[in-house]
């Protein structure tokens, strides 16, 4: 055999059987029956592969140890769909390379079968990601926007501060509830409630992470790079936004197969006008009511 062709065969090999080894992983920590029986027909699929490819290479492979572990983190993390989505991603034209080498019969069967059988998994936490998307991105285009109006009217950290919380804890609690009045008068599938505490509790996380840095930096010391420590404040709240944003979009984009830049930067241009409408509205404010620091 082509030494060429036995390298690429090997690659293949080690794949199937590092595959094999993230389904049988996943499968154990399911606790749904279904999922669990999918996942493990997944597994018995990849092992079979692994079998038809040793018998041409005549050589045993053992799995990618870091791969195994890193889709197993991934998966308690972000949920197993995330994992299996991430995996099959990096190996989105696996097929044709199957047909190159003659082995047609498993390119059909990564095309079809396995998709099929992945397209059957579900996860709870899917259900909802509406309610988390309603959540963070309300708080994120809302509060984001406030405390740009607040920190440029009161030019105060600790009062942009308490009046970011007190704003962004009880908008989490109306959220929520609006959430739960919406999910029941829709009458949609799932329960009411998680749908209400998935849109409170993302909601109420981004708004401590877009407060923190008027917590954290302290407003007795001189600013940075010639600006105002309220500033920095306000600089380090939108790098923030704008990781969060990133994060999620990029989940999402893996889970539902979309594209990540043009919802990312919707998203980041929304936050943006949002805010520059904000700071516009906080300064003229502030001058209105005679409010300067």
């Amino acid at each position: 055999m082509e030494e060429v062709r036995l390298k690429r065969l090997l690659s293949l090999q080690k794949m199937e059987a590092t595959e094999a080894e993230v389904y049988r992983r996943l499968a154990k920590i399911q606790n749904d029956p279904v999922n669990k029986s999918i996942l493990e027909g997944i597994a018995l699929e990849e092992e079979r592969h692994e079998l038809v490819i040793s018998k041409i290479t005549e050589q045993k492979v053992s799995p990618d140890w870091f791969q195994v572990i890193k889709h197993v983190i991934l998966a308690r993390v972000f949920g197993f769909t995330f994992s299996i989505m991430m995996m099959e991603e990096t190996e989105r034209d696996i097929s044709s390379e199957y047909r190159s080498l003659g082995l047609v019969e498993i390119a059909e069967e990564e095309e079809k079968h396995e998709q099929e059988m992945i397209s059957m998994l579900e996860e709870e936490r899917l259900q909802y990601s509406g309610s988390i998307v309603l959540g963070m991105s309300d708080a994120l285009i809302e509060l984001t926007g406030a405390l740009a109006g607040l920190t440029f009217a009161l030019k105060d950290m600790d009062l942009v501060a308490l009046a970011g919380l007190v704003t962004g804890i009880a908008a989490a609690f109306s959220m929520g509830a609006s959430e739960y009045l919406s999910s029941r008068a829709e009458k949609r599938e799932g329960s009411a409630i998680k749908a209400a505490f998935f849109t409170w509790i993302s909601y109420l996380i981004t708004v401590i992470l877009l407060v923190s840095p008027y917590l954290i930096l302290d407003s007795t010391k001189e600013g940075l790079a010639g600006l105002e420590m309220y500033e920095a404040s306000l600089i380090c709240t939108f790098a923030i936004g704008l990781f969060i944003v990133g994060v999620f979009n990029f989940y999402t984009s893996v889970v539902e197969r979309v594209s990540f830049k043009s919802r990312f930067f919707e998203m980041t241009g929304i936050l943006g006008v949002v805010s520059l409408i904000s700071y516009g509205i906080g300064v003229a404010l502030g001058i209105a009511l005679g409010v300067d620091a």
